[in-house]
């Protein structure tokens, strides 16, 4: 009896041997690639959420921005980087769906090229003016101001390419505008444009630019989404204003370099998914303009083909390429 009974327990040892085997993660820091330069959206969005990882994995997730080429350089780091659970790539609107639009040489299919963990933030953009060259109060004041001076004014962008500068394109496209492109070196920048009056208007994602509208150094014409945020009740659509069928969505979100466990993959997810639960981060959020989404990797993906497919039919109807 004595001799079954220690076979019966060295093989439920064998057993538990293969899990009990598996390493632990993470065992060192992890990197978090930005597509993005300091002080941008997304920038915000990291340093929200890596202590936040940090406290829930035991492991720093260390911020390494890697702006740039419209977000291209950051992607293609996250892209070039192993499938080992140390190297994530916190992805925009802008690196993940508009870059598929208008780069001819990627050599990644955006629609594939990584494994989608989980949407982060998603929020509307904003289009903002400086009322000190632009006195206007709404949309339509914009837009007759513009067809009064075709080719006159200028609107600043984060680069060619970019979320604002192809918000704004669509723009022009719906409203028939006539107004020039100057891109600048990531939203930082194009704020600081719009507020010195170089270029007196400009789309950005509502979590740029809520500092100085709140500050009022720039104003808030209109925001992107289909309906009005409950945050800012009087601040109108695009989509109410005259243009019915104008909506662009800003977000962020979290993806993996293809091929990454999927026991890692699920780990982190799980993590995030703890974090709806937080009003801090939810709060902070919801001030810059920002709503806290937790997504299932499937609607993440969704999410991504839909901008590419949007982004995609914009870049051919206006003939725009980054080169």
């Amino acid at each position: 009896m004595i001799q079954r009974r220690h076979l019966i327990a060295a093989a439920a040892a064998c057993v538990a041997t293969p899990a009990l085997a598996q390493p632990a993660w993470p065992t060192r820091p992890v990197r978090l690639i930005l597509p993005d330069t300091p002080g941008s959206g997304n920038d915000t969005t990291a340093r929200l959420f890596s202590p936040l990882l940090e406290g829930a994995l035991g492991q720093p997730f260390v911020v390494e921005n890697r702006g740039g080429a419209g977000g291209r350089i950051g992607v293609e780091a996250g892209f070039r980087a192993p499938p080992d659970g140390y190297s994530f790539l916190l992805g925009n609107a802008g690196s993940n769906g508009i870059n598929a639009a208008i780069y001819r040489d990627l050599p990644y299919d955006l629609t594939n090229a990584f494994e989608p963990i989980s949407l982060l933030v998603v929020g509307p953009n904003a289009l903002i003016v400086n009322t000190r060259v632009l006195p206007v109060a709404n949309v339509a004041e914009l837009i007759a101001t513009i067809r009064a001076r075709p080719g006159a004014l200028n609107y600043a962008s984060a680069g060619v390419g970019s979320s604002a500068h192809m918000n704004m394109e669509l723009f022009k496209n719906q409203a028939g505008l006539d107004i020039v492109h100057v891109p600048y070196r990531g939203s930082p920048a194009l704020v600081q444009a719009v507020i010195a009056g170089e270029a007196p208007l400009a789309f950005g994602n509502l979590v740029n630019v809520m500092p100085q509208v709140r500050s009022g150094e720039v104003k808030l014409l209109a925001i992107t989404s289909m309906s009005r945020l409950p945050d800012l009740p009087d601040t109108p659509t695009i989509h109410e204003s005259g243009l019915p069928n104008f909506e662009t969505v800003a977000w962020n979100g979290l993806l993996a370099p293809k091929g990454t466990p999927a026991p890692i993959r699920d780990r982190l997810l799980a993590e995030l998914v703890k974090l709806r639960g937080n009003e801090t981060l939810r709060d902070r959020i919801r001030l810059l303009g920002g709503d806290l989404v937790v997504s299932t990797p499937e609607a993440f993906q969704q999410r991504i083909e839909h901008d590419i497919a949007q982004w995609t039919r914009l870049a051919a109807a206006a003939n725009i390429t980054a080169q």
